[in-house]
């Protein structure tokens, strides 16, 4: 089961997330990147720096324990502050630094408790809440990016998504 959860995790962070986020930055602008509709709502940019800010608290310091040192604010706050290669580039580091943290797990470790942001979790319920707040991210940034660009993003080119089980 523990081989499962992390083959789960990579594929839906870095297969599926920091993939459809890659294609996304490849169709917009440096501008379109920190364009927000209205106050209320975040820019791509603001998103992507907060799931590097999110997932790096979660995994870093919530399962391999190392020192909290977000500054969650900030994520929201940004603006053009970096270039679409630099937020690449987090997304590459954020692969690189959190999959060896999960690859060491052990099947005890899920169950071993763990406090961040002041709330109480398993490492199973890390490891779940960081692959649905991703995945939650990810379809704010690809409907982000369909409003901005009125056009299709490509994540499913090449298959038929109409085959049936």
């Amino acid at each position: 089961m523990l081989d499962t959860i992390k083959e789960q995790y990579k594929l839906r962070i870095y297969e599926e997330g920091i993939f459809r986020i890659g294609k996304v930055l490849d169709l917009l602008t440096e501008e379109q990147v920190w364009y927000s509709p209205n106050n209320q709502m975040n820019s791509i940019g603001n998103l992507i720096l907060h799931l590097n800010g999110n997932v790096t608290q979660w995994v870093g310091t919530g399962i391999a324990k190392n020192p909290d040192i977000r500054l969650r604010d900030e994520e929201f706050t940004a603006y053009k502050t970096h270039s679409k290669e630099e937020l690449k580039e987090k997304l590459e580091r954020l692969k690189n630094y959190t999959f060896p943290i999960i690859d060491d797990l052990t099947e005890e470790q899920l169950s071993d408790q763990s406090s961040i942001q002041g709330f109480n979790e398993t490492v199973l319920s890390i490891i779940i809440h960081v692959i649905e707040h991703f995945s939650y991210h990810v379809g704010q940034i690809a409907y982000l990016a369909k409003l901005i660009t009125e056009g299709h993003l490509g994540f499913y080119d090449g298959m038929d998504l109409n085959v049936l089980s």
